[in-house]
């Protein structure tokens, strides 16, 4: 932040200073976890807007980590935990099904969140989620699972179906 930035902006005081102390960079926060530290929570959001918190969506926020280039996002895992209120979940994305040897090479914008909770997209900051439902899923990415998952959302992925069955029948 700038000499200027830091003169323009008045000091917190009072209970709004007490929220801002509260926060730890690079955790997300829901309206309803802040409400419980503030007796005018709408208000201090809006005080805290200028840099120390930063809206994801519709009553999710987070602390941003600072680094030499500036204010960070929180991590996929971070916002989920947040949008979850869980951390019954797995998050990735579909580039890792390249690493099983079936053939696939392409490389994938979406990150892919399987719970217990929710089934639908959602934007939260600039990222979308596509979040699934499924009974179950280890806590951890492993080749196994990505083959077997790979196989199943196969209508869903711009890879020639042909080909990776034909490689998954020979493997």
């Amino acid at each position: 932040m700038s000499a200027a930035a830091t003169l323009s902006t008045p000091p917190l005081r009072g209970a709004c200073a007490h929220l801002a102390d509260e926060l730890q960079a690079g955790r997300v926060y829901r309206r309803e976890d802040l409400a419980v530290l503030s007796n005018a929570v709408d208000r201090h959001l809006h005080e805290l807007s200028t840099g120390m918190l930063k809206k994801l969506a519709q009553g999710l926020y987070y602390a941003p980590k600072q680094s030499n280039f500036g204010p960070l996002p929180p991590t996929d895992k971070e916002v989920v935990r947040g949008f979850l209120r869980d951390k019954k979940f797995l998050v990735f994305s579909s580039s890792p099904y390249n690493t099983v040897g079936l053939g696939t090479t392409l490389l994938y914008n979406s990150t892919l969140v399987y719970n217990h909770k929710r089934h639908s997209v959602f934007k939260l900051g600039n990222r979308a989620f596509n979040f699934r439902v499924k009974p179950r899923f280890p806590k951890k990415l492993t080749s196994e699972f990505l083959y077997v998952d790979l196989l199943n959302n196969l209508e869903e992925l711009a890879e020639d179906r042909d080909a990776v069955l034909s490689q998954a029948a020979t493997s």
